[in-house]
């Protein structure tokens, strides 16, 4: 997910109902957020609404309160316990793709906090649209403290979350997600070195803020970007030319809604082993296509790969440290062998 300013043109108008049953890809970043006149794209709902006619979410009793681990019935989510001027905690999807954090409009009704006059161009996967935004004096996580900023308001694509927590602060910060205890650190980074039952995948970052790592895709090389907001690992057509060559009977067609409520349809498909340095990711589908987000970041030539949930959630550990530029993780398999012999991380089947 991208933001950015753009002037105010009033309230919008409701435009239509998103998909009956699609796939949500989470909000993958672009360019940083600035006060730029980007040229408005579709416009989202920003009136207020009373709290009797927002949509009631039920959380079940058993259901993890920080991090969800990918299952072969559901993806993985990391959520972060967030405090907002003083209040909550509210629960935002930590999103790594995203350059900005955003709030739904029942978040802001709960925090009564009033529209701006500004609006901002948000960027998702799939297209863009003007909304409107919110100000807060503080953001508080862990060790990361937030603001004064601007929250753009977004639909509730979250699956029950009060929004997302972009990558704003956390040049410095050090994300641990225990998918197997339930829990959620963010620190400062202090340069620790990885356990020894961790395997280490070297990072980028790239100017727009993004995650990357050197990825080959069989014997095809790829840039991958970790992205902790986008449920599904989604690659570009370059990528796809590239990787497989002929049809697969196995492919099917698969509708994926953005934050800004656009969807795009691609083809989702089994893909070769997925190479991280030392971790060989199989038996991982892909949902290949001209999504709007790859335009968006110029990377439209080169084989590209954005690996969502599905396979970042089936981790038994993942941390990613900001300041060393590194991700770090540990697999299932390695932690059934046994905590106090090293292991090697080896081929690792995610589903």
């Amino acid at each position: 997910m991208a933001v950015s300013a753009a002037q105010a043109q009033g309230p919008a108008a409701v435009t239509g109902e998103p998909a009956s049953a699609p796939v949500t890809s989470g909000i993958p970043a672009g360019t940083p957020a600035d006060k730029s006149t980007s040229p408005p794209g579709n416009q989202l709902p920003t009136s207020k609404l009373p709290e009797s006619e927002l949509p009631e979410v039920a959380i079940e009793r058993d259901e993890p309160r920080f991090v969800a681990p990918t299952r072969r019935d559901r993806i993985g989510r990391i959520w972060a316990p967030v405090l907002i001027d003083g209040k909550g905690p509210y629960r935002l999807v930590l999103d790594t793709g995203a350059n900005h954090s955003a709030i739904t409009q029942r978040a802001a009704n709960r925090l009564g906090l009033p529209l701006s006059k500004d609006q901002a161009l948000l960027t998702g996967v799939t297209g863009s649209a003007t909304v409107q935004e919110v100000t807060v004096d503080r953001m508080e996580v862990g060790e990361l403290l937030l603001g004064p900023t601007f929250l753009p308001i977004v639909p509730d694509v979250f699956a029950g979350a009060d929004g997302v927590l972009g990558r704003e602060g956390l040049a410095e910060m050090r994300i641990l997600a225990d998918f197997q205890h339930d829990r959620l650190t963010i620190t400062r980074s202090r340069r620790q070195h990885a356990d020894f039952d961790f395997a280490v995948v070297p990072l980028r970052l790239t100017p727009e803020g993004l995650l990357v790592a050197t990825a080959m895709v069989g014997h095809v090389p790829a840039r991958a970007i970790i992205d902790t907001g986008a449920e599904r690992t989604v690659g570009n057509e370059a990528l796809r030319q590239a990787v497989l060559h002929h049809p697969d009977s196995r492919a099917r067609r698969e509708d994926i809604v953005g934050v800004t409520l656009d969807v795009q349809t691609g083809d989702n498909e089994p893909t070769p082993p997925i190479y991280l340095e030392k971790v060989t990711l199989s038996g991982v589908r892909v949902t290949y296509g001209d999504m709007f987000l790859f335009e968006h970041w110029n990377m439209t030539a080169e084989p590209t790969l954005l690996i969502g949930m599905d396979v970042l959630g089936s981790f038994d550990t993942l941390i990613i440290d900001y300041r060393t530029h590194q991700l770090e993780v540990r697999t299932r398999t390695s932690v059934m062998r046994g905590q106090h012999r090293p292991t090697s991380p080896g081929e690792y089947t995610p589903f």
